[in-house]
């Protein structure tokens, strides 16, 4: 052991030696990312032509879908404009068609998978429940490799209906056919009886109601599906606001309770987990991020650009007066049905917006035409008036969260904010976790929202790219951190992962090869915002080879590729990935196209794949520009 430490350590050194030398990014480990950042220009955005997306703000959920529907080779896109519609991107060999409407209306999960073994794609969409009044259950659409839709019926016993949330197709049993987790929001109307259903695929083509886990209160339904103790089960990590609950998978459709022999310490206010072999040991690490939602009433303010952004909600926030001129603009107002009224001046009459009102709305408002402020404010909308010297005054009265921006405000107060919170890096050992968030350089403080496991710069390390809520006022930038040969996290402080949306709150991020050029691409979303294609420009991505390949079905049991686990081995290191893995919450992507950098090493690598059956296939395979495709 001692010899493969002093082998590991000088391997190491070489290793950075022979980074300083080429111009690389990377610089020697540190303990604190706080002060050791680089600048380094990463990623830029793609143009209208290549990602021709909805140029309007809207209330995007969890993160962007990559799925390969049609099976041509290049991923498409699911993204979920939270409450207007659930739409389709086709990729077009490196482009994408502009947005297809799938399913309109309210919508939360959205997962992929060919669950009857028919060929052909199936896409199971969670439709939320009007908040209790509307409970409804999950619509499953099928794809043709012609990109055709149908709808496919309820089974015999319908799935439960409830305002629903979070559904992954995964092999619960080990069986070969994808079963589902289908968890709700709590419904008052259930006074507490659980509505976390795992369902069985009985191999006949129907989802059965087999199991259940415990009861969870809010948003607790957010969901991780990994192996933490490498049994090849797929275990299950519950979080939310409240405390994380790891489930280990006892087969049958049992699961255990474990949080107190995994994890370290109560873990709590998680907005994303993902699975990650940061060191190449050969387990998968979690990482976790962690931040608070904004509170009604809270404020933001931009002196520089004179923007003055704002938030509430469950009720009336009555803000201090805002010191502007004769013309102030409101960008993004966001009011969501029944509440989009914007009354105007002491008269309160509603103000006339053109067009659908569902998305963020733009308003040049003149002083002479909101003349003083109304008594009341008791009727549910936003309420704005001029008040005289200079001064405006603002009241938002609504159930839903409403946000917005003032611009040409040149003075006003900032409320108090939540603390920030420090994101966690959990390192596995044999099934059980330890914090080594400052050890490897994670202790930037922020209210972190999503989370994209990928070599950025295909050097054989997964690095991180972590996106940020925000604070509606200035530019989002997400937070890149490169990995540093297994030993610790460099951070890019300027990487170009950037959105500009005002009063756009950060959301998801995804991985994704569009162009299929070997660097892989982010897609990632702002609630209140617009969804954003940023490819991966990196001189060092571009110059290290990788290794892509195509992972179809098992041989025997023809076992979906989803969730099957993939290791690669050579140019003497140790690499694996999980077909499907992602950090959204509600949702679960399907690529089965699993890509690994491996540096400049072009020698043959050993290729394994796991899939959920326990069906094993070994490869060699060189690094090459194009896909290879598993042959059984």
């Amino acid at each position: 052991m001692k010899v493969q430490s002093i082998l590991l350590s000088i391997k190491t050194v070489l290793a950075f030696s022979l980074s300083a030398l080429m111009g690389c990014q990377s610089s020697v480990a540190v303990e604190n990312a706080n002060t050791n950042v680089t600048t380094t220009q990463l990623y830029s955005p793609v143009s209208h032509n290549v990602f021709p997306r909805e140029e309007k703000y809207l209330r995007q959920w969890d993160t962007a879908t990559v799925a390969d529907l049609d099976q041509d080779g290049y991923p498409d896109l699911l993204l979920n404009d939270h409450g207007f519609s659930i739409r389709v991107m086709w990729n077009n060999q490196g482009k994408y068609a502009a947005p297809y409407d799938l399913l309109m209306g309210d919508a939360h999960g959205i997962s992929v998978g060919d669950f009857n073994k028919d060929g052909q794609q199936d896409i199971i969409l969670s439709r939320g429940g009007g908040s209790g009044s509307n409970a409804r259950n999950a619509k499953m659409v099928t794809v043709s490799k012609d990109r055709q839709f149908t709808t496919l019926p309820d089974f015999a016993v319908p799935l439960e209906y409830m305002r629903g949330r979070t559904v992954k197709f995964i092999d619960l049993d080990n069986d070969g056919f994808l079963d589902l987790v289908n968890f709700a929001f709590p419904s008052n109307e259930k006074k507490g009886k659980t509505e976390n259903y795992l369902y069985k695929n009985d191999g006949q083509g129907n989802l059965v109601l087999t199991s259940t886990l415990p009861a969870i209160k809010g948003d607790g339904q957010k969901t991780l599906l990994t192996d933490f103790n490498h049994d090849q089960q797929v275990d299950l990590v519950i979080y939310g606001r409240g405390p994380v609950t790891a489930y280990q998978n006892q087969g049958g459709f049992k699961f255990t309770d474990v949080t107190d022999k995994v994890f370290p310490q109560p873990i709590k206010d998680v907005t994303s987990i993902a699975e990650i072999d940061y060191d190449n040991d050969g387990d998968l690490d979690l990482f976790f991020t962690r931040g608070h939602e904004f509170t009604a009433g809270e404020t933001f303010y931009n002196s520089e650009k004179q923007l003055f952004g704002f938030y509430s909600k469950r009720g009336q926030s009555t803000f201090d007066k805002l010191k502007g001129g004769d013309i102030v603009n409101i960008n993004n107002l966001q009011t969501q049905w029944p509440n989009k009224t914007l009354f105007v001046g002491e008269s309160a009459y509603e103000y006339a917006f053109p067009g659908e009102t569902h998305s963020g709305r733009d308003i040049r408002m003149v002083n002479s035409d909101a003349l003083g402020f109304p008594d009341s404010t008791d009727e549910k909308g936003v309420y704005i008036g001029y008040i005289g010297n200079k001064e405006w005054q603002l009241v938002v009265n609504t159930w839903s969260p409403a946000t917005g921006v003032i611009q040409g405000i040149k003075a006003a107060k900032e409320s108090k904010h939540a603390e920030s919170l420090t994101n966690i890096m959990l390192n596995n050992d044999q099934g059980v976790f330890s914090d080594v968030s400052g050890k490897v350089g994670l202790e930037r403080q922020a209210h972190s929202t999503s989370v994209a496991i990928l070599d950025v710069n295909n050097d054989g390390f997964s690095d991180l790219v972590v996106r940020e809520r925000g604070d509606l006022v200035n530019d989002n930038h997400a937070q890149v951190y490169l990995n540093q040969y297994g030993q610790a996290f460099e951070r890019q402080a300027s990487s170009g992962v950037v959105t500009t949306e005002l009063g756009a709150i950060g959301l998801g991020i995804e991985p994704v090869d569009f162009d299929l050029d070997g660097r892989v691409d982010l897609v990632l979303g702002d609630e209140r915002g617009k969804w954003h294609l940023m490819q991966n420009t990196s001189a060092q991505a571009l110059n290290n080879d990788f290794i892509r390949v195509d992972i179809g079905s098992s041989k025997a049991k023809q076992a979906s590729a989803l969730g099957a686990m993939v290791y690669l081995t050579g140019c003497n290191k140790s690499q694996m990935q999980r077909i499907g893995a992602t950090s959204a919450a509600y949702s679960f992507s399907f690529n089965p196209h699993v890509q690994f950098g491996v540096g400049q090493c072009a020698e043959t690598h050993e290729l394994k794949v796991v899939w959920p059956t326990g069906e094993q296939k070994t490869i060699k395979v060189k690094p090459t520009k194009q896909t290879v495709t598993l042959q059984h």
